[in-house]
């Protein structure tokens, strides 16, 4: 089974601009593509890590992945997806966020001299002059073309600025700019982001003129987004977003998470997002009910957790929840987090452990009977904790933590 047969076979594969093209780059030749990530954070996160292990799958096949961390398109903002504009960070906060993102990648790919590299791409913005990319590179965008984009529908109505409309424009650029210098024919990522790679796919085609233009030298494909059953973006979690960083989501949650995920879910992350062989995957589809449905999620939680922080941590993530929800026991790799005031009312705690994210969220869950401090309920809002070493606050079944004091 070639690369492409395999990506397939996974669902991997959203859009293709030339896929017998595609196909051929990918199974008879060792090609460099690229993959662009806004350093809009400082940790991946779990929409990330797809990107990652597509990356992997194709290095793994022979082709050379270039991971372009975007220094100078997150100073503008990608609009896709958003309904109001991003917050603008500074070139220091981006500088910052682009180093953790180069060190959590190294965890996926291998930097190794001739495997792979890490390019920024204001080491190519900084020296443009505003009126010479004007001229070379905005010629070749119809504004009508653009406003049809699946990335800027979605901000028409509360209104798109300038600075985003740009955002296109500079992305293409990353492309035209990796096949000059780098001989980079494929450019891959999120199927949001379609409009923007077919975009730089187009625009290489347009300025290089590359024999038949129905023989193109550059490329595009996106893979599917992770979603819920619902159609939903997955990665939300009740505390925030899905981290790869374990001090912003700890080994145990991010197993938990997975290990929580909707039934009809467990196959398509397994195909998607793991490095189990499909072979055994499409086995397990046959007969997926009970028992084993439960050790699918459960090899499906431990796969993820193991690719992103590491077989050891893995293991204590399983062993722990094995413990807690098994046994009902505590277990020293429960999440924990400590608070300086030994008394504290329920609604504060419930905040301060981000088991719930508003008081008035944290009200309802205590006045519904769905919160327990060390097994005991607590459904007066006004309860006071004390914490003299440490306590277990859950909320409903599959939320807690431990509370220790400092």
């Amino acid at each position: 089974m070639t690369i492409f047969q395999e990506l397939k076979r996974r669902g991997l594969i959203a859009q293709m601009s030339h896929e017998k093209e595609i196909e051929n780059l990918l199974t008879n030749e060792s090609i460099k593509f690229y993959v662009g990530f806004d350093a809009t954070a400082d940790s991946l996160h779990i929409g990330h890590m797809m990107q990652l292990i597509t990356m992997k799958r194709l290095q793994d096949a022979g082709h050379y992945p270039i991971a372009l961390l975007g220094t100078a398109t997150t100073l503008i903002g990608d609009p896709t997806g958003k309904t109001d504009m991003r917050k603008m960070l500074s070139p220091e906060d981006i500088a910052n966020n682009a180093e953790n993102f180069k060190k959590q990648m190294s965890r996926y790919l291998n930097f190794s001299e001739g495997k792979a590299e890490i390019v920024k791409n204001l080491d190519w913005f900084a020296d443009i002059k505003y009126l010479d990319f004007l001229r070379d590179v905005g010629r070749h965008f119809s504004v009508n073309k653009m406003l049809t984009a699946e990335c800027f529908k979605s901000r028409m109505e509360k209104g798109l600025s300038f600075l985003e409309f740009n955002y296109m424009l500079l992305q293409s650029y990353d492309f035209l700019h990796l096949y000059r210098e780098k001989g980079v024919k494929l450019q891959i990522g999120g199927d949001d982001q379609w409009s923007n790679i077919l975009a730089g796919a187009d625009l290489v085609r347009r300025i290089e003129q590359v024999g038949d233009r129905s023989s193109p030298q550059a490329f595009a494909m996106t893979f599917a987004l992770l979603a819920t059953k619902e159609g939903k973006k997955m990665g939300k979690t009740e505390r925030g977003a899905l981290w790869l960083d374990s001090s912003r989501c700890s080994p145990f949650d991010f197993f938990q998470y997975f290990r929580n995920v909707d039934d009809s879910d467990v196959i398509n992350r397994l195909k998607m997002m793991t490095f189990v062989p499909i072979e055994e995957i499409e086995e397990m589809e046959k007969t997926l009910e009970g028992a084993k449905l439960n050790s699918a999620k459960e090899l499906l939680a431990f796969e993820l957790t193991k690719t992103v922080h590491g077989e050891e941590e893995a293991v204590k993530a399983r062993d722990a929840a094995k413990n807690v929800f098994g046994a009902g026991s505590i277990d020293a790799n429960m999440p924990t987090v400590s608070v300086s005031e030994s008394k504290i009312n329920i609604l504060d705690l419930l905040l301060e452990t981000k088991l719930c994210g508003s008081k008035r969220d944290a009200r309802t869950n205590v006045e519904q009977g769905g919160v327990s401090v060390d097994d005991k309920k607590v459904t007066d809002a006004n309860t006071v904790i004390e914490i003299s070493d440490f306590i277990v606050v859950k909320k409903g079944k599959k939320n807690f933590i431990k509370v220790k004091l400092s």
